[in-house]
């Protein structure tokens, strides 16, 4: 018995004193019991802070950056017939306001070198009078000046708020006016239901571990425990209702942009539609001479059909906030971009090299109307002159389909079937090296005018035609597709008609990108600009000619810098009938 009992007593030696309870309190039990819900409670809801905070992190990464656009968005190309100029400027995207806007001006072959004067000012209203106080008031300046050979020259300009914009070209004869919109990053309803509940989440999964951890009684962790189940629900219904809400109506695209739209639209926006159009405009031409030999000053003025008011909604599309098709006596084109003066108010130099008539079409879009072709009813008839000369391009263009070579360029039009009411193709290669570069957004245009007859005054012809069209090419037909972004896109193709101070740089990027195709952006970033020479140099037009006759067509594109318009007189023939 006394061998049993010594290991015992060697065993309470090492193990120290047994610990006293006091009678009548006994442990308590509760206090690691919260320790362990309090692990368990870390354990299970670490995930969900982590899934919160990378949710709200990959929100912020793809949130969109502002941009300058007419409608806003990426880059903005915009055309300008400004006096003997044809030019391309380019209003590069803002990354943030206050910041930079940086201006590229392209300028083609024979441009008049000079100076031109930018300028940047803020428009729109407000309710708020100091959102409003800069509206009309001249914010930075700058000057470009022009060289004599094509290319492109740069200048960086102040935008200090969200809102509507206008850039002013000054070249000391006429001041063009460019509407565009810089955007502010906005966050949805749906959005910020989702940043609040996950960050209320975080915030309420510390409070349930710390009262977990120290509360004396257990059921008030259900406290916060609520409250965190409350607000993940917020976050996660807000998170999935964010990509189906629609979207409020497009400040400057499909209604007109005032700086509280464009800084909170959500609050802006009035009753949900889907139609935003609006009535079909009218044209008034006004021209200073009609005299051969000299240049018509033409102002053309649109006007709202039901009201009557000047037309000052017009947006830019297809790279211009107007395009005019002119046509004269001897069948020679001119695709020319008048400039804004004012509101509803564009102008444009028409020379007019020899006596005749000059039928004359503008096309242009209205803000959330789409586009419009409308045709002079009277074009110009001008009267002989002293400096009447007609040139030998403009002589009528030989019947059929071949060879032509303008420019020093040789261009060659195919076209298998020309049948009334059936899809043609035409495909015209330019030159022989992929070299060609996008003009007004696309590779090449095609101007159809028909039926007339191949013998008549083109001009007067033209004006009488019962159907005037400008069809896109389907994109380039080289190697690939390739954009500005580096990445495959779709085709552009499309047809619109009317029945009845800084040095140059490199005008073309002459190397080749491995892979060339249509311009249009497919995920909004920006499209290939004049800067890029390697299309073609096939490209193809898909148009159906509504009836049989003759058509005068004409092939655009644009290559080293050169605007190149090429005459075909084509016969469309009458599809045959079936017995």
């Amino acid at each position: 018995m006394n061998d049993s009992a010594a290991p015992t007593r060697e065993h309470d030696r090492f193990a120290g004193p047994a610990p006293r309870l006091r009678p009548g309190k006994p442990a308590r039990p509760g206090r690691s019991l919260r320790r362990r819900l309090g692990a368990a409670l870390t354990a299970a809801l670490t995930p969900v802070l982590t899934f919160a905070l990378t949710f709200v992190a990959l929100m912020l990464v793809t949130s969109p950056r502002a941009g300058a656009d007419s409608t806003g968005g990426g880059d903005v190309q915009v055309a300008q017939t400004l006096g003997e100029r044809e030019l391309t400027v380019v209003l590069r995207r803002v990354t943030g306001v206050p910041g930079p806007l940086h201006v590229d001006v392209f300028t083609h072959a024979g441009t008049p070198a000079g100076a031109l004067g930018l300028a940047v000012v803020p428009t729109g209203v407000s309710a708020s009078a100091s959102a409003a106080a800069a509206s009309g008031t001249v914010v930075d300046t700058a000057v470009i000046t022009l060289g004599s050979r094509p290319g492109t020259y740069s200048a960086v300009l102040d935008v200090t708020q969200a809102g509507p914009w206008e850039l002013s070209l000054d070249d000391g004869q006429r001041i063009a006016t460019i509407p565009f919109i810089v955007p502010k990053q906005i966050t949805s309803p749906a959005e910020s239901a989702a940043y609040l509940g996950f960050s209320g989440a975080g915030a309420l999964i510390l409070a349930t571990v710390l009262v977990a951890v120290r509360a004396r009684r257990g059921w008030w962790t259900l406290v916060p425990g609520g409250a965190l189940v409350a607000c993940l629900t917020v976050a996660v219904t807000g998170a999935l209702l964010s990509s189906g809400l629609p979207l409020p109506p497009s400040q400057g695209g499909q209604v007109d942009a005032t700086i509280d739209g464009v800084n909170d639209p959500y609050a802006a926006a009035g009753p949900l539609t889907g139609d935003y159009s609006r009535p079909p405009a009218t044209l008034v031409l006004e021209s200073a001479t009609d005299r051969a030999g000299e240049v018509a000053e033409l102002r053309l003025k649109p006007s709202d059909a039901a009201t009557g008011l000047p037309l000052d909604d017009v947006i830019v599309h297809d790279g211009a906030l107007m395009h005019l098709l002119a046509v004269g006596p001897s069948g020679r084109l001119w695709h020319l971009h008048p400039v804004r003066t004012g509101p509803g108010v564009f102008e444009v130099s028409l020379p007019l090299p020899e006596a005749g008539h000059y039928a004359v079409s503008a096309e242009f879009a209205r803000r959330g109307g789409g586009v419009q072709q409308l045709r002079s009813a009277t074009g110009i008839d001008a009267v002989p002159g002293s400096g009447a000369r007609p040139a030998r391009d403009d002589a009528p263009a030989p019947a059929g389909t071949g060879s032509r070579t303008v420019a020093g360029v040789e261009v060659r039009l195919s076209a298998p079937s020309l049948v009334a009411g059936r899809a043609a193709v035409l495909t015209a290669r330019v030159g022989d090296t992929p070299t060609l570069q996008p003009w007004l957004g696309m590779v090449g245009h095609l101007i159809v005018v028909g039926p007339l007859s191949p013998t008549a005054a083109v001009g007067a012809e033209t004006q009488r035609a019962q159907l005037w069209a400008h069809a896109h090419a389907m994109g380039a037909m080289p190697d690939g597709a390739h954009r500005a972004g580096g990445t495959p896109e779709t085709p552009h193709r499309g047809t619109h008609s009317s029945p009845a101070s800084s040095a140059p740089s490199s005008s073309a990027n002459s190397a080749k990108p491995a892979a060339m195709g249509g311009l249009t952006s497919g995920n909004g970033e920006s499209i290939a600009d004049e800067s890029v020479a390697a299309f073609g140099p096939d490209v193809a037009f898909v148009y159906t000619f509504p009836a049989a006759g003759h058509y005068r067509v004409w092939l655009q594109a644009q290559r080293d810098s050169t605007i190149l318009t090429v005459p075909y007189l084509l016969h469309v023939t009458g599809a045959e009938k079936i017995p």
